[in-house]
């Protein structure tokens, strides 16, 4: 059998949205919505987009759920709000957003101009191209990662995502 490596699985930077760190919410969204993923014949959404300086070094990734605890408006905030003297944790009743959903809306539309910087996660890990299935299987389940970027000579050439991992791996077991 033939031996599976990173760079079999991955998908090409280039196939795969990526933006600059200074990039607003409201535009990570955008790349999110209008990208479509085609590889080897799955056609998907991205569920990730990557965040790139202006070495087009990568500084980070940025999820779906990143972007919408980016986009919570301030008095909805999943942080507790602490009172000025620290005396009283004080939570917001969610039930009132119903009463508000014009200044909600607007709030989000607000939010959306923060920066992808704001909400992006750091890289917990990497693969190289010549990693082994194993490999990469052992480097997304110990960093709870659903992505990996794909190195070669120490620069990102691609991105392998579980879905091309446990394709490889029903292949084995199927």
């Amino acid at each position: 059998m033939e031996i599976v490596r990173a760079r079999d699985m991955m998908i090409p930077l280039d196939d795969y949205p990526h933006i600059p760190y200074w990039f607003s919410l409201r535009q990570a969204m955008a790349e999110m919505e209008n990208f479509r993923l085609d590889h080897n014949g799955r056609h998907s959404l991205p569920r990730v987009v990557l965040v790139f300086d202006e070495a087009y070094k990568l500084l980070g990734l940025v999820r779906r759920r990143d972007l919408m605890r980016g986009l919570e408006p301030r008095f909805l905030l999943s942080e507790p709000i602490h009172h000025s003297k620290g005396i009283v944790d004080l939570k917001p009743d969610r039930d009132l957003a119903e009463l508000t959903s014009d200044g909600i809306v607007k709030q989000i539309r607000e939010q959306s101009e923060r920066s992808v910087s704001e909400v992006m996660l750091p890289i917990r890990a990497t693969v190289n191209h010549d990693d082994h299935l194993q490999t990469v299987v052992n480097v997304l389940v110990e960093n709870d990662m659903s992505l990996v970027p794909v190195l070669w000579d120490d620069q990102i050439v691609g991105v392998v995502r579980t879905v091309e991992v446990m394709h490889e791996l029903a292949k084995l077991v199927l």
